[in-house]
């Protein structure tokens, strides 16, 4: 691949406009509704080529369009066993005590078992392959789900879904990222994490529908009918991405984009500092481990998405279950603790496409982190004290629903944050799903076990104390790349000054937007140390500026 910087911004549209194909200079009707739908919706820039807007459709469609898909069907196969559990699998497989921990803690040792040989076989292996390959894998022991005996052959086949589903989310958060400019990311990674809640919720409606309308038909119950709707489902998206899913831009050899349109979706990225992969090497460790960023975003990550999960996993439907009328009676049947528990996803959903649209616009993404982590915090206060109206309790849960949609923007923020090194963006993005796949092993176990439900007095203890450490960790990643702003924007300062009074420096600046400002030389700096020699990337020093706005 090459790392040839590409030119400036100004001089890429100028070109761009006059190398256009001739139709883009010739509109016609249908490009004047769809600039006129961008113009109203703003989903693109106004300076931005018809051509760039053509080819960002296409990504939205070939690209965004399966990884939506591909996990949405992960969640809902994943979220179909607590509907079942609740619907009738609980007293015909005759489960009781802490057995759904069980059955869930098996799936997250397949998932985690799994996780580096399928981070390493997604770069050594065609992505349009392996990915749709490993869904049919999960949709078809989903498709086994509906046919188990017993308690010990459920936990053989959710084991392998959880093998099977590996690499869907990384895989498809690897590529999405890598075909979108940072100005896009916001809103596109908000879509493709309403995926995940969309899945959840049409568990929901699926198990409900199935159990007024299949309950007992060709000799199934209702929730064996559910995994083989969610099977069914599962293995043609898969086959959508067989034949339309692209590869990353630098590899992608998809018949549904044209050379130039790939060279586009190559060379605008580098326009905007996503810069060519490095290769792996030793200074990888150092690039990766030795950084804040790192750290940061592994604890900030796993602490933004365990905190709620009470609203997300089992806690709310085993109270919904649980609830009971003035007699002793339950409040809900089976049908509306379905329906209803797909409440605190639908509040996600429209939770992550509005921090999203927010977080754009403004350009930064922790200022809505930190209102979900406040209001995550007076949710889980709120369940942690339990004793108060019903009301309340609602209240609780639709918090942490709202606080759940915004947590696709710490990936977007680690993406951003290391746009410059292909590496170890991804090697953090895998590090966060692997730590988090683990956690969700671990604490269900401990602090949220089925046999202390709907109470769930430790799990909530630890969803406050979490809820408290993260709203504590966002002002500091803040203040830390702030402070790193400032030095990057020091050593450019001094960097130049060099640079115009030695003519043997070489000092390329202008010419091409991901510039690089090379010394050979020490720099005084006013304090009387020294600076080390540096390699300031232009794309760097405009995240600095934008940073000191922030």
């Amino acid at each position: 691949m090459s790392t040839e910087s590409p030119v400036s911004d100004g001089q890429v549209t100028e070109k761009t406009q006059s190398s256009e194909p001739e139709y883009y200079r010739k509109p016609t009707l249908i490009r004047k509704i769809l600039s006129w739908t961008d113009e109203k919706t703003g989903w693109y820039p106004p300076e931005m080529s018809l051509e760039e807007r053509d080819l960002i459709r296409k990504i939205d469609f070939f690209v965004l369009g399966y990884c939506c898909l591909a996990f949405f069907t992960k969640y809902l196969d994943v979220s179909a066993l607590n509907n079942a559990y609740v619907s009738g699998m609980k007293e015909d497989l005759d489960l009781g005590g802490n057995q759904l921990n069980y059955i869930t803690a098996v799936y997250q040792v397949g998932y985690c078992t799994f996780q580096i040989p399928s981070n390493i076989l997604i770069t050594k292996l065609p992505s349009q392959y392996y990915l749709p390959s490993a869904e049919i894998v999960w949709g078809l022991f989903t498709l086994g789900t509906a046919f188990v005996k017993s308690y010990n052959q459920l936990l053989a086949l959710r084991f392998f879904v959880g093998f099977g589903a590996t690499a869907c989310y990384v895989g498809c958060l690897h590529i999405v990222n890598c075909w979108y400019k940072k100005v896009e990311l916001g809103r596109r990674n908000a879509i493709y994490y309403s995926a995940m809640p969309l899945g959840t919720m049409v568990a929901s409606y699926l198990q409900a529908a199935l159990l007024e309308h299949l309950d007992g038909a060709n000799g199934l119950q209702g929730w064996q009918w559910l995994f083989i709707i969610c099977a069914i489902i599962t293995i043609p998206i898969a086959a959508f991405g067989f034949f339309f899913f692209p590869d990353v831009p630098e590899k992608t050899t998809s018949r549904w984009f044209s050379e130039r349109e790939r060279k586009l979706a190559f060379d605008r990225l580098q326009n905007d500092g996503f810069e060519a992969s490095k290769g792996l090497s030793w200074n990888l460790v150092r690039r990766v481990f030795g950084t804040w960023q790192f750290w940061t975003f592994i604890f900030m990550g796993n602490l933004f998405w365990l905190a709620p999960y009470a609203a997300s996993n089992n806690p709310f439907i085993l109270w919904l279950e649980a609830l009971t009328d003035e007699n002793g009676n339950r409040t809900y049947s089976d049908v509306l603790v379905n329906n209803l528990s797909s409440v605190t996803s639908a509040v996600s959903i429209v939770s992550a496409l509005l921090t999203a649209v927010y977080s754009d616009w403004r350009r930064n993404r922790w200022e809505m982190m930190l209102l979900a982590g406040i209001l995550m915090l007076v949710g889980n206060i709120l369940l942690l004290v339990w004793d108060l109206p019903r009301g309340a309790l609602w209240a609780g849960f639709m918090l942490l629903g709202l606080s759940n949609g915004p947590g696709n923007l710490v990936i977007v923020w680690a993406a951003e944050t290391f746009a410059h090194d292909v590496e170890a963006r991804a090697i953090t993005l895998a590090s966060i799903n692997a730590t988090n796949c683990m956690l969700y092993l671990v604490i269900p176990l401990g602090a949220w076990q089925v046999k202390d439900s709907p109470r769930f007095y430790a799990g909530y203890v630890t969803s406050v104390c979490m809820s408290a450490v993260q709203v504590f960790l966002i002002p500091v990643a803040v203040f830390f790349q702030r402070r790193d702003a400032k030095r990057l924007a020091q050593q450019f300062v001094a960097c130049e000054a060099i640079a115009m009074d030695n003519q043997d420096l070489e000092y390329v600046i202008g010419e091409k937007t991901d510039a690089v400002v090379t010394t050979g030389v020490e720099i005084n700096s006013k304090d009387g140390e020294f600076v080390e020699p540096v390699n300031v990337h232009d794309s760097e020093i405009k995240q600095a500026d934008e940073t000191k706005k922030w």
